[in-house]
């Protein structure tokens, strides 16, 4: 039965357990065996520390009371049962953080791996502020989570070992130069003691200036840039993922809990104009029904009560407002608004002017379609009001700072007065860091609305956030060379496409939106005479960033338009961006190595054909080789893709990896089947059914290089993703000579 069956009737909690156990239930009752552990434990209102795995991943030891475990600056606490625990301030929704950040801890308090743990940090600016984001603001995003953490958690890490250590002198009876940290002991001769036995003597030692800290040699690192498969030391967030114990926001049931969703517009930009709610009133379990700023909501007792009294609703919207255009339309405006300049964001050389003169000029024209974030875990939240005194949000927040900022402002708190408890989170793309705070906003004006009484989780649908929700906006890039003498003499990129930033708190007032053009006006390559310009149309479709934000389609036009250039040459694609890369040494690094990796060059089998791209985003340098084999009835695969990635120094190889490979696979599948088209101003997908993501037979074999670096590190959960589009399309051109100049490749016209 389908899961939005109107005749569905929910069990009652017991019964549904015994009835028609969760995934979740029997992990938790039978325990994994094989795995070397088996755990019983039920979901709470508590979130327990997240236990880490090493060797065949032992059943976590029961939390330790919070009087217990002992504060060692606002990053380290350690546990009287020997166990240190890391707070986070960038959240885990499956990026890798945890075990990341962890680590850096580990390494530079020499603890043994066992002893580690992790949870997230309250939401407290400037403490646990992303300096990335210039400290005012407490969010994960744009790759920095390791690279605005690498000198903090390095200091905090050395710091509370150096308090340890103070304590364990004291304590044995020496000067603090006789003692030895290592493996979460220090030792003085035959004098040892455990962190957990030193811990409550060392929160008395003042902290160390951390001016004043001697880092660990990288020489000597343990843990940073090992392997952590073959040491058996294992990500931090996997055991709870795998016995049942992890908890999302999702799992979070206090008692008395209401459950809430609300009707929105079918066209973005459309208001409610009347309503009946008579019949919604009538479904037993709905509580309340009462209009918000976007829509109508509906509380009840359970999901489905809510939902079929959303389903018995009688709106009639206002779309006086609203977007009324299908996507072939927008498009037509887009193409219209690219035959005049736009906002320069950058001029090398004589700029547009030199596109005109000696030698060839090509054109052509990129469209990209809106896209959906789709992330796996429902946009969920829960608001516990006591009106006049506090607020406690339990969600995956991405944003902290923001989300405290609008839960504030509508239910008349202070920011000190509403807490955060944020959980792991099932994924996010982006879609989780939105400037205008919307999924707490809703939930914020429907806890007020019933004044506290109960404790309210909103809950979106995957249909509510797909056909309501905040996309990849559309964007169209026209883009232009002139060639003369053997080489590209001008190169102009012109694109319209809607602004993400402006209006929000991340873009000042009059500055201009440079992060929709991010790889298009800093572009590479050593061209003379360079033009880039961006026009910002307007619509009340809502937009967002989405992984790789601007470089999501900026790669894309740059790199692929490169490869039609080299055609028109007739060099080859590879040669021509090694020869103007060579003032670029770390991305020429890694173009030559996926394409030694991938033996470019080498004869391939029948009907297989390669790509290549490179890009730097987030400052960090990806190259990716795409191999496709063309179908006899048509349309083709992608077997491999070899990628090459300079990230600086490297915390997790198997984590670098595993963002590398997942940036793949989301790249692959928005570039082959994903796409929101708007009919009327209405999105016409709903699903997964007719917004399909890559399927596992799909996925091509991928291989990570990475390249050896003594720099800062960077970031990796974004920069994979960019390169794969273009590396699939210039295959596919060399295989039929058409470029792609519409996405998803996968639609029926290219197909």
């Amino acid at each position: 039965m389908a899961a939005d069956s109107s005749s569905f009737e929910p069990r009652s909690p017991k019964k549904e357990r015994m009835a028609n156990p969760s995934r979740r239930l029997m992990l938790q009752v039978i325990g994994l065996g094989a795995a070397g552990f088996a755990v019983g434990c039920t979901t709470t209102a508590q979130t327990p520390p997240m236990a880490v795995a090493t060797g065949p991943m032992p059943q976590p030891p029961a939390p330790v009371p919070a009087a217990q475990r002992v504060v060692l600056g606002p990053f380290v606490k350690v546990g009287t049962d020997n166990t240190v625990t890391v707070l986070l301030k960038h959240i885990e929704f499956g990026q890798g953080v945890s075990t990341g950040l962890t680590t850096i801890v580990a390494e530079e308090i020499d603890a043994d791996w066992s002893q580690m743990r992790f949870e997230h940090a309250p939401a407290e600016v400037p403490t646990y502020g992303n300096g990335a984001f210039g400290g005012a603001v407490q969010g994960t995003g744009g790759s920095t989570a390791i690279a605005n953490s690498w000198t903090q958690l390095r200091q905090a890490g050395a710091g509370a070992r150096e308090m340890l250590r103070q304590a364990a002198a004291a304590k044995f009876g020496v000067d603090a130069s006789a003692v030895t940290v290592a493996g979460g002991k220090c030792t003085a001769g035959a004098k040892s003691a455990t962190f957990g036995e030193l811990a409550a003597d060392a929160a008395k030692v003042k902290a160390p200036d951390p001016k004043t800290l001697k880092l660990k040699d990288p020489a000597n690192f343990r843990y940073i840039g090992k392997e952590r498969a073959v040491s058996h030391l294992g990500r931090a967030d996997t055991p709870a993922k795998l016995n049942g114990s992890a908890q999302y926001s999702l799992d979070y049931h206090p008692d008395g809990l209401l459950i809430a969703v609300v009707a929105r517009s079918p066209k973005f930009g459309g208001k409610v104009g009347g309503v009946d709610d008579s019949a919604a009133k009538a479904v037993k379990g709905v509580t309340d029904v009462f209009p918000i700023g976007n829509g109508v909501a509906v509380v009840g007792t359970n999901y489905w009560a809510a939902k079929k009294g959303r389903d018995a609703l009688k709106i009639t919207w206002d779309n006086a407002k609203a977007e009324t255009r299908s996507s072939d339309a927008i498009f037509a405006d887009y193409k219209k608004l690219l035959d005049k300049p736009g906002h320069e964001a950058r001029k090398a050389g004589k700029g547009a002017s030199a596109l005109k003169g000696a030698g060839k000029v090509i054109t052509a024209d990129f469209e990209f379609p809106y896209l959906a974030h789709a992330p796996m875990e429902p946009m969920n939240a829960t608001i516990e009001y006591k009106p006049g005194v506090s607020c406690l949000i339990t969600s995956g927040s991405q944003m902290p700072t923001v989300d405290q900022a609008v839960a504030g402002a509508i239910l008349g708190l202070k920011q000190d007065q509403v807490k955060i408890n944020t959980t792991l989170a099932g994924g996010s793309f982006g879609r989780k860091a939105t400037p205008d705070g919307d999924l707490i906003g809703e939930c914020a004006q429907i806890a007020k609305h019933i004044n506290g009484r109960a404790p309210v989780k909103l809950m979106w649908s995957r249909e509510d956030d797909i056909r309501s929700g905040k996309y990849r906006p559309m964007a169209m890039h026209r883009m232009t060379a002139r060639i003369n003498k053997g080489k590209i003499e001008a190169w102009g990129d012109r694109t319209a496409v809607q602004s993400i930033m402006t209006g929000t708190a991340f873009l000042p007032p009059g500055q201009p939106d440079v992060s929709s053009i991010e790889g298009s006006e800093d572009i590479p390559y050593s061209i003379p005479n360079i033009s880039v310009d961006v026009t910002w149309p307007t619509s009340p479709v809502t937009v967002l960033w989405w992984r790789s934000v601007g470089h999501t389609h900026t790669a894309f036009a740059k790199e692929h338009f490169l490869d039609v250039v080299a055609k028109d040459m007739k060099v080859d694609p590879l040669e021509l961006r090694r020869s103007m890369l060579k003032d670029n040494p770390r991305l020429l690094a890694v173009l030559n190595l996926a394409a030694e990796k991938a033996e470019w060059g080498k004869k391939l089998g029948p009907n297989q054909y390669r790509g290549i791209s490179v890009h730097k985003s987030f400052d960090t340098y990806v190259s990716e080789v795409a191999e496709i084999t063309m179908k006899p009835g048509g349309g083709f695969q992608v077997d491999r893709v070899v990628a090459a990635v300079d990230c600086g120094i490297v915390i997790n190889p198997d984590v670098v990896r595993s963002q590398i490979e997942g940036g793949v696979g989301m790249g692959l599948s928005a570039v082959m089947g994903e796409q929101v088209t708007m009919k009327d101003g209405a999105p016409v997908q709903n699903n997964f059914f007719d917004y399909p993501p890559l399927k596992m037979a799909q996925m091509p074999k991928v291989e990570v290089h990475i390249v050896k670096s003594a720099e800062a590190p960077t970031g990796v959960g974004e920069p994979g993703l960019p390169p794969l589009g273009p590396a699939v399309a210039n295959a596919l051109f060399a295989a039929t000579g058409k470029p792609v100049t519409s996405l998803p490749m996968g639609k029926k016209s290219q197909a």
